[in-house]
């Protein structure tokens, strides 16, 4: 059983903090919506599952048990003509996290795609918000669109996680991975030998951390005006000015260089390496949010690093794309379709 304490240390700094023990896994109670699950009672008790990374690591995540399963479809919120739109709940690591799941109409299977939201404010988050544009656009190419609402959003369930550390999304990572588990297990017409993902701003920092920490789980990558992959320019830019009882600068030091072996670790610049998936990058020259550079820099990692991507820069638009949404939508479904006829099918 691994320990359930986070240790981060260096020469000149320690910590030590009670991460939440996981609780055993117990099989999950429907809330009176229909189960899509053929194995959602299977758990094996005995075995414990965090529910947070004990330590803040991409090669630490890399290496946890991750179980998600009991896919319910709690609601129908739309039913069009060309896909059904439902609220769903699954369990992450015995978390109930809520999420949608767009199916399109026909016999399937239909190739699964993974769209992660950006940042926004959990006060003012609900079920699905976020990338709903292109979730739409997405389901009526004929692809299964989920989309997770993270722990601690809509009707998830809160993170147990008291440390108040920046972790660079990794809980947000758990909870997509585990995601794709519970459709695995699922009796859906849902094609999960093949899997595309794509990721927002924030989205995108999730998105490089599963490409980098699970390298053969996703086909392929969308990153749309992501996040720097170096999880101190994210958190300096962000996360110092946001949170008043964010613990991070007392273990990490005020700047990188202090500790830089700590933001390593949890950074995925440092595992650019590990990357096997194709990736399609997008980034507007007017994007007020994250800066061009930082694409700039993503691009050039992943040249050096001899890795299968194609940038494309749309001048003028912003951090949500409008003009040139439409080739932006059509750049990506053609992306999908290709990676996914090159693709081998996967052995589950």
């Amino acid at each position: 059983m691994r320990g359930y304490f986070l240790v981060l240390a260096s020469s000149a700094a320690v910590l030590t903090a009670c991460a939440s023990v996981a609780k055993p896994i117990d099989a999950p109670t429907s809330t009176g919506a229909r189960l899509v699950s053929s194995a959602s009672s299977s758990f094996v008790a005995a075995l414990p599952y965090e529910q947070l990374p004990s330590e803040l690591s991409l090669e630490y995540f890399s290496k946890m048990p991750l179980k998600g399963t009991g896919l319910t479809l709690v609601a129908v919120l739309d039913n069009n003509a060309s896909y059904t739109r439902h609220h769903i709940e699954y369990w992450s690591n015995g978390l109930l996290i809520s999420g949608i799941l767009n199916i399109p109409k026909g016999e399937g299977p239909f190739p699964l795609l993974l769209l992660n939201h950006g940042y926004i404010a959990p006060s003012v988050y609900t079920n699905g918000r976020g990338l709903k544009r292109e979730q739409d656009y997405l389901a009526r190419q004929g692809f299964a669109v989920l989309h997770s609402d993270y722990r601690g959003h809509a009707f998830s369930d809160e993170s147990p996680d008291e440390r108040k550390v920046y972790d660079a999304g990794l809980e947000y990572s758990m909870d997509v991975i585990n995601a794709i588990n519970a459709v695995k297990e699922s009796t859906l017409p849902i094609d999960t030998e093949h899997i595309g993902m794509m990721g927002h701003s924030m989205g995108g920092g999730v998105t490089l951390n599963i490409l980098t920490a699970y390298p053969d789980l996703i086909d392929a990558a969308v990153l749309y005006a992501p996040v720097h992959s170096d999880a101190y320019e994210n958190f300096n830019r962000w996360r110092r000015e946001r949170d008043e009882d964010d613990q991070t600068v007392i273990v990490m030091g005020q700047d990188r260089t202090q500790h830089p072996e700590l933001w390593d670790r949890l950074s995925s610049l440092t595992h650019l390496s590990q990357i096997q998936t194709p990736v399609l990058l997008f980034q507007g020259t007017s994007d007020d949010d994250v800066p061009l550079e930082w694409s700039d820099f993503l691009d050039q990692k992943l040249t050096e690093f001899g890795k299968e991507h194609t940038y494309v820069v749309y001048e003028n638009e912003e951090h949500e794309f409008g003009p040139e949404w439409s080739d932006f939508m059509r750049k990506i479904a053609d992306f999908y379709r290709q990676s996914f006829a090159d693709s081998q099918p996967k052995i589950l």
